[in-house]
Parts: C-alpha cells; sequence; structure tokens
C-alpha cells in the first residue's frame, strides 16, 4: 500500500513519470480481500483508525470517499480462560501489537464498503500502465545522478529517483550494496508470523452473546500454554464490526492464531466452540498463513531509521517507505508512502 501511495503522489502531483515493479503476482501487500457466498473475508486488516486521515483523504481522491464505512458494534472483552470481561480498548490494541494513541483507538476503526481491497483496486486501476505485476528488484547501483535497477529474470532500467516500498528485510540489503551501512539495522526488525483464519456459521449456531466487535487472550493465559499447539489470540466478530461482511441470517467470524502444531481451522473452531458455545461445524473456513506478519520496532529503531535517512538525504533521489518503518497501520503506509513522493519530488527538482 505504500508503494501504490507513493505512485499516485507521484503522477499526482509531481508529474512524474513512475513505473511500480511489484515482485507478488498482486498488488497490496497484506491487504487482501475475497468474496464468497455472500461474505466479505479480510486476509489481512480489516479496517483502519478512523481518528487518522490519510487513507479517508485518499478514498475521496480515488472517487471511492462514499465508500468508506463505520465501525457498527464497538467495545472488546478479554477472554479470562473462564470467561468473557469487559476491557479498555487501548489495552487490547496493545495484546494484539497494535501501536496506537488512547485517543485514536477510542474513535474506532473505518473500513470500505467492499473490504480494505477496494481502494488497492482503485489505486490499481488508475496506475494500471505504470504497474508491472510480477516484477522484483534484484539489484541497485548508481548510474550518474540516477540509478540503474536490475529486474528479477535478468532485465535492467534506469530512474532519476527511488521508492523502496520493501519490508525491512528486504530493503536492507539492496540499501548496503550501494554503500548504506547503517541500513544492516533495518533487518534486525521483527515481523511477527500469525495466522488467521475466517470462518461462517448460521447465526443459529452462536448460543453465546457476540457483544462489542470481538475479544483478545489474556496474555498471561496465552504464555502459560505449550508452544506447539495452535493457540488463539483474539477474534472479531467480522458480521458484527462492520456492514455487510455476512448475508442476513449469518456470523462470520475471524480467529488470530499463534502459529504452531495442528490444523488452523479446525483449532479456530474448536476454541471458538468453548467460548462462544458454538453449535455444530461451521459452513466453510478459510485460513491465511503470515509467516512475515506485523513489524515489531526495537527501542534504537527511530534513531537508526534516522541515521539511513541521513545517508540516503546524501545520495540523491532514494527513500524508504512502509509499515518497516514509520507504523505498521493501514493508514500509516499510505502516510509514509506519499511522504516519501514529497522527498523524492523535492530531490529532483534541486
Amino acid at each position: 500500500m505504500a508503494g501504490l501511495a507513493a505512485a499516485w503522489e507521484l503522477t499526482r502531483t509531481g508529474g512524474c513519470e513512475v513505473t511500480v515493479y511489484e515482485s507478488e503476482r498482486r498488488a497490496g501487500g497484506v491487504i487482501l480481500t475475497e468474496h464468497t457466498q455472500g461474505f466479505v473475508v479480510e486476509g489481512g486488516p480489516d479496517g483502519f483508525l478512523a481518528g487518522e486521515p490519510e487513507l479517508t483523504e485518499l478514498a475521496r481522491e480515488l472517487g471511492i470517499g462514499d465508500q468508506v464505512v463505520n465501525q457498527c458494534a464497538r467495545g472488546t472483552s478479554l477472554w479470562t480462560g473462564k470467561e468473557l470481561a469487559p476491557v479498555e480498548e487501548g489495552r487490547a490494541a496493545a495484546v494484539l501489537g497494535i501501536e496506537a494513541k488512547g485517543a485514536e483507538v477510542a474513535a474506532g476503526f473505518r473500513s470500505f464498503a467492499a473490504g480494505m481491497s477496494q481502494p488497492v483496486a482503485a489505486l490499481s486501476q488508475r496506475l494500471a500502465g505504470a504497474l508491472r505485476i510480477g516484477r522484483g528488484v534484484a539489484g541497485l547501483t548508481r548510474a550518474g545522478d540516477g540509478w540503474r535497477i536490475a529486474i528479477t529474470g535478468g532485465s535492467a532500467t534506469e530512474a532519476h529517483g527511488i521508492i523502496l516500498a520493501l519490508p525491512a528485510y528486504g530493503a536492507a540489503p539492496l540499501l548496503e550494496s550501494v554503500g548504506v551501512v547503517a541500513a544492516r539495522a533495518l533487518a534486525e526488525v521483527v515481523y511477527v508470523p500469525s495466522i488467521t483464519v475466517s470462518l461462517a456459521y448460521r447465526a443459529k449456531q452462536v448460543q453465546g452473546r457476540l457483544a462489542g466487535a470481538g475479544f483478545v487472550v489474556d496474555p498471561e493465559l496465552v504464555g502459560a500454554q505449550p508452544a506447539a499447539p495452535l493457540h488463539l489470540r483474539a477474534c472479531t466478530y467480522s458480521s458484527s464490526k462492520f456492514p455487510g461482511r455476512a448475508p442476513d441470517g449469518h456470523v462470520l467470524l475471524r480467529a488470530f492464531l499463534a502459529p504452531g502444531d495442528g490444523d488452523p481451522a479446525k483449532a479456530a473452531h474448536a476454541h471458538l466452540a468453548a467460548i462462544l458455545h458454538l453449535r455444530g461445524e461451521p459452513l466453510w473456513s478459510r485460513v491465511f498463513h503470515w509467516p512475515r506478519g506485523l513489524p515489531r520496532y526495537h527501542s534504537t529503531h527511530r534513531d537508526q531509521l534516522g541515521e539511513v535517512r541521513h545517508r540516503l538525504a546524501e545520495m540523491g533521489p532514494i527513500a524508504v517507505a512502509g509499515a518497516g518503518y514509520d507504523g505498521a497501520g493501514v493508514s500509516a503506509c499510505v502516510r509514509s508512502g506519499r511522504e516519501a513522493a514529497r522527498l523524492i519530488t523535492r530531490s529532483m527538482v534541486r
């Protein structure tokens, strides 16, 4: 999302000719929405902080501002091992590794009517002529005042400026290869693995009360369990949290599991059946594996990133953007990408 936002900013305000190299077979990174049997299933983030304006503003620019939807159900519970007890939303966010101020979390979340992939699709359409899907970057070298880029598969191209909207572990070796020694520290950013499982049920199968938007599991309870089995970290009541996520008379739940042994779908259903008093098997389930999920910054991250960016400023039009640097939320990625684009525009007109 950071790369798409950067490219949009460059074409919209910078008047630049842009090429986006996307190593995967689709754009959007961890933003992944599927539509099945009337359900809207999110594999990655299901929303963005309502208190952060970046994604809402971007939606307006793309002509999909009317597709932004507000959170319906509010409030989060804590599963203590015996009961679901109310918990302050800021604490719930911290348990999930979401770094946000209390006021930002209190403002709730927003999403899109067709899911979080909607702005990705809109950006991809606007940038269609510039997108190179399935084309990664294998190396960088200086070429006069600009850059020579080696593309996976053996081809190469040149550019006046570059934005590396890559995970920190992907950007680090490329930057080291052009003399940014401090970039080695970026490889130390930890991307926490996770598994998300979406499960569909008929409403009459849910005997427990789905209060609020979901629950998190007491971290002490999780820590007390063996490391090998799959265990539950949290659950979102997707069909309650945002409108249009499930057909009438149905419920969509999304479980977050710590990686381990076993079948994630069976483990998720077993956990949720015990907590929410579910009857029968799910109508279907969908598992998403994220070997490298949300990044977690170490204590010296900001200083080390500042050192890297100081070195990049001396080298000419090159910048980094994305979740590995300036915040892991979708809005933070949009902000990071657009700021990188503005930096490149300023560098190229000097």
